[in-house]
């Protein structure tokens, strides 16, 4: 099992979600204002992320899927990038860049794996 990690940052919280090897899979959206707000966001990434079906934004007939969702995409560096909205459409987690598309389709699936993981709180990852 993976863990979501909650740091501290000099304008608030961030978070990242680590699978079971340690590699971060996701991250959050942005830095939040209080520890309340960011464990809010995680539980909606533990909430949405299992079911979330995949809007693939790279492929020629990509299918509009609901919230909530992963939308799979291609950066301006052409890089390969995935971003899970939750049912009111917000984005809750990013991903890194990943050079191909398998990677990345990889990294979804991880997300939903260990998007039940227990949280660490600052300090202790």
């Amino acid at each position: 099992m993976g863990k979501f990690v909650i740091k501290e940052s000099g304008t608030g919280y961030t978070f990242s979600l680590k699978a079971v090897n340690g590699q971060v899979v996701a991250t959050g959206s942005k830095v939040f204002p209080d520890i309340d707000s960011v464990k809010a966001v995680i539980a909606a990434v533990a909430a949405s992320a299992p079911a979330a079906a995949t809007e693939d934004q790279t492929s020629s007939d990509c299918k509009a899927e609901k919230a909530p969702k992963f939308e799979l995409y291609s950066d301006k560096a052409g890089e390969f990038r995935f971003r899970l909205k939750g049912a009111d459409d917000v984005i809750l987690a990013v991903s890194e860049g990943y050079v191909r598309k398998d990677s990345c389709q990889n990294g979804i699936e991880s997300v939903r794996k260990n998007a039940d993981s227990p949280v660490a709180e600052p300090g202790q990852d």
